[in-house]
């Protein structure tokens, strides 16, 4: 029965258990998420000793696994069986092995709860396994978060922790960590249990600097935002910090988002659709990402925004070493940002 994670971590926090976990995809945060869980709550400590096993991939096999599966728990109303690292499972990648997995999810022991935490990876949907845990097994196929979908995901997780967060704070996150579930909660958990003692219950722009260490004034996001303004004062600002601390802001990342912007902005310039819904839609941004796309296309009509990638393009080669005759980084990114605004 494919799922959602939320689904599943609303059924466990009512102490409703599966019979069979099969958790994979290349997002790894739900898939440790619902594990992590299940390892601390489904039995008392009390019980864990008799009934709860862990096993690793590459240190066991299916017929080892399923053989703990089906014994009884000892004085215990359930006993629990975790795979980590499932992906690393020898058979699980051959016949024999698939078929005994599917067998035993077809007719699982009631009082066993068998978890497979099989991350980076999924398996393929044709397979009959595949299908047995479709139809028998709670099956979630975590997959990365797109790039628009992060300020809703951030926004959210602050809300269940009954929290709010501002919109600077959520866009200073999002450019400097990204998609990067886990890091990200780690750094929000981080800032919240530090709210009561700043007397606050928003997450802000001030307390994300402050606990998450990302300059609210001087981050790749921000010289975006002024070069998007045509803000040459306020950008220059930022490049003159970014070369006082090269570690914290290395040149190549900084080329890659810039250009990413302007090959969004010439998205816009061509798009018949200008709402901020369509355009929303079309760039793959948030909705308050679509003002300063806005903006910068009045800044940069078409021509320019054509003769900025290809700016980009050729600094980005400077960057690596390609036919540099500009010099240092700390050159390559002021003669880029002077020209780009010029």
């Amino acid at each position: 029965m494919p799922t959602t994670p939320q689904q599943i971590l609303s059924d466990l926090k009512k102490n409703q258990y599966a019979p069979v976990y099969f958790l994979q995809g290349d997002e790894p945060f739900y898939i440790d998420q619902i594990a992590q869980y299940i390892e601390q709550n489904a039995l008392t400590e009390a019980e864990k000793g008799f009934n709860q096993i862990i096993l690793y991939g590459k240190d066991t096999d299916l017929p080892t696994v399923l053989t703990n599966a089906k014994r009884f728990p000892m004085m215990a109303a359930r006993q629990v069986v975790i795979v980590k690292e499932a992906q690393e499972l020898a058979d699980l990648q051959q016949k024999n092995g698939q078929e005994m997995l599917s067998q035993y999810v077809q007719q699982p022991l009631p009082s066993t709860v068998l978890v497979f935490c099989h991350k980076y990876k999924s398996l393929n949907k044709n397979l009959g396994l595949s299908k047995a845990l479709a139809k028998f097994a709670l099956l979630i196929d975590s997959k990365k978060m797109y790039d628009n979908q992060v300020p809703d995901w951030i926004m959210q997780w602050v809300k269940q922790q009954g929290y709010s967060i501002e919109e600077q704070a959520v866009q200073m996150l999002m450019d400097h960590i990204g998609n990067n579930l886990e890091r990200l909660a780690k750094e929000l958990d981080k800032v919240a249990i530090n709210l009561e003692k700043e007397s606050a219950d928003a997450i802000t722009a001030e307390l994300v600097q402050k606990y998450v260490g990302i300059s609210k004034e001087y981050n790749a996001f921000e010289l975006q935002k002024a070069v998007a303004q045509g803000n040459f004062t306020k950008a220059f600002q930022i490049v003159y910090y970014f070369a006082a601390n090269p570690k914290a802001n290395p040149i190549i990342p900084t080329i890659a988002l810039l250009f990413t912007f302007f090959s969004k902005l010439l998205l816009v310039h061509q798009s018949t659709d200008k709402t901020e819904r369509g355009l929303a839609s079309l760039l793959k941004v948030h909705p308050f990402f679509v003002k300063e796309y806005r903006v910068a296309a009045v800044n940069y009509p078409l021509s320019r925004v054509i003769r900025n990638i290809s700016l980009l393009r050729r600094a980005d080669l400077h960057a690596k070493g390609v036919d540099n005759t500009t010099g240092t980084d700390e050159q390559i990114l002021k003669t880029l940002v002077y020209q780009l605004m010029h």
